[in-house]
């Protein structure tokens, strides 16, 4: 096949295997760009990992695991050269969101779901990457996501917050949680407070003036040290606490899909954002370096990822745009950045786990805020309301929903949303009424353009969508419509124009026949212009064709109005 090579269509077909075909491609030049990314992105992670293990409400290790685990898994089946996989802001919110009701309390069943749920994940990217399914994430619009980060940003920032305030916390939703909070300010304990304020302040600020940089590492780091000689945790300060060292032990989850009722729709959720987000920032790095993602593949990579997280005894994770900037902006040109990476966070769980003790957990909550602001797009909502409003209400949906229910009801509930949106837009199609464009033989809509020439005694009409179930009576009403407002007698000729419709279904063979019934009974004949192939050979298996004169494709408006006249 042109554009395989030898090893993607000779016997072992390693089509699969994306280092089959990097790995053949490098270039020793490309090693120092690999290692130091590599390195750099593991100094991003630590401090990430951490904070995001917290969110999700498991020993803070684990969340070191994910990225550890999860990039060599990815490495091997994934299809994107850049990307960067560990925990998310949005899963960990997910999965603290969901878990708790399902372990009751014990601390030991909490890790065991979040972990099954990882190898649920792996297993239902299997049997979506086997029914192709990949598609399927194409019915949560762009304007449904940035509603659903903006909720999930906010949602994140209200868990965070009591950190940051050294209060105990509490609801269910954003708005529980922003009444509790309120009624805990009384109760701030200041120091916890002012080595909070110092640790957000200190990574935007290093953010701004050493971009591309491990600052929230240096944070932690002074944090640490700070936190040591000045004797923080006897002032009250909660901190991190004992971190056990060592490799995780690779033994997989203890419990089985059977034992935890609603496992697999949390793995659903967790699926549907690790592959959205993952493949939206895999896309924008294989355009900038020039080469082919495969959205298929990425099945097989976010589900080896969370496989080998899972067997880690880590929870979801997923590709994200931030770890990914941070991989690329390093030099890396290879998956190989991922294993380097995971290198030198088992050096570090081997050997460095005591220095992170006396962490401020003030300061995990001031990364995590940082990390979720580029998830608050409320620019690109503004100007969803100034140029789309059902663009603005599908966001908003999203939003309240995700505020409302949570990240897991929220994404289930904006998928609906989306589903729901397009069959309304589709069941109500414009239909363009034609008039002439002056002084030529083409034709326009009559709405848009009313200095067109009107018809004197037909009707053409031009339905802007494909003629489906959904819509085919909404367009017979229109045209029905539009043929009772016109002087009785006076409508001698109706054309339906199909150009703007690619596709049909006999529901729509079903309304044509039934307006060529209705036209029949006041002696006017219908005719069909502009249909495409397909759509002329379901007309003819149908037998429209018998009753609008023929289907041919060369047939324009313009010339059945002469056919007419003559």
């Amino acid at each position: 096949m042109a554009g395989l090579s030898e090893h993607e269509t000779g016997p072992f077909r390693l089509w699969w295997f994306p280092p089959a075909r990097w790995l053949r491609e490098y270039r020793a030049s490309w090693l120092p760009g690999d290692i130091v990314a590599g390195v750099t992105l593991a100094a991003y992670a630590i401090p990430v990992s951490l904070a995001y293990a917290g969110l999700a409400g498991l020993p803070p290790q684990v969340g070191i695991y994910g990225y550890l685990l999860g990039g060599l898994g990815y490495a091997l089946l994934g299809s994107s050269r850049q990307l960067a996989i560990g925990p998310t802001s949005a899963i960990s919110l997910m999965i603290a969101g969901t878990v708790g009701a399902m372990a009751e309390g014990d601390p030991q069943r909490y890790a065991d779901i979040a972990s099954l749920t990882a190898l649920t994940v792996a297993g239902l990217c299997l049997f979506s990457w086997l029914l192709r399914l990949s598609a399927l994430v194409k019915l949560i619009s762009d304007s449904i996501l940035v509603g659903f980060k903006a909720g999930a940003g906010l949602t994140i920032v209200m868990t965070q917050l009591p950190k940051l305030f050294g209060v105990e916390g509490g609801g269910h939703n954003f708005f529980d949680r922003s009444w509790m909070l309120l009624g805990q300010l009384g109760q701030t304990q200041p120091v916890v407070l002012l080595v909070g304020v110092v640790a957000v302040g200190l990574i935007v600020l290093g953010e701004r003036l050493l971009p591309e940089k491990p600052v929230a590492l240096g944070v932690v780091t002074l944090a640490i040290i700070a936190a040591t000689v000045l004797g923080l945790p006897a002032l009250g300060v909660p901190i991190t606490g004992k971190i056990p060292p060592g490799l995780p032990d690779l033994a997989g989850p203890t419990l089985r899909l059977r034992d935890v009722e609603g496992i697999v729709p949390l793995a659903g959720g967790c699926l549907l954002l690790a592959y959205i987000e993952g493949v939206s920032a895999a896309r924008a790095f294989a355009a900038k370096h020039g080469y082919a993602l495969d959205p298929r593949q990425e099945l097989l990579g976010v589900g080896a990822a969370n496989l080998f997280a899972a067997m880690g005894h880590g929870y979801p994770v997923a590709g994200g745009l931030s770890q990914s900037a941070v991989n690329d902006k390093a030099g890396a040109r290879t998956p190989l950045a991922l294993v380097i990476a995971s290198i030198t966070l088992a050096l570090c769980l081997l050997f460095l786990t005591g220095l992170l003790e006396n962490l401020p957990k003030a300061v995990l909550a001031a990364v995590v805020l940082t990390a979720v602001y580029g998830l608050l797009d409320f620019p690109a909502l503004f100007r969803m309301w100034r140029i789309s409003r059902l663009d603005f209400l599908a966001a908003a949906i999203a939003l309240v929903a995700v505020l409302l229910l949570g990240i897991l009801e929220g994404i289930l509930l904006a998928a609906l949303a989306s589903i729901l949106l397009l069959l309304a837009r589709v069941s109500s199609p414009h239909i363009a009424f034609l008039g002439r464009v002056p002084g030529t033989d083409s034709y326009s809509d009559m709405d848009r353009h009313p200095e067109n020439e009107p018809l004197r005694d037909a009707i053409v009409f031009r339905p802007e969508a494909s003629l489906i179930y959904v819509n085919a009576d909404a367009v017979l009403e229109a045209v029905l419509k539009r043929l009772r407002e016109a002087v009785p007698g006076k409508i001698r000729l109706v054309v339906c124009d199909l150009s703007a419709s690619p596709y049909l279904d006999l529901a729509g063979c079903r309304m044509l026949h039934e307006l060529h019934a209705r036209l029949a009974g006041h002696g006017i004949p219908l005719r069909i212009v502009g249909a495409h192939g397909s759509t002329r050979d379901l007309l003819r298996a149908d037998g429209v064709e018998n009753k609008v004169a023929g289907l041919d494709r060369t047939l324009t408006v313009e010339g059945v109005l002469r056919a007419r006249a003559g």
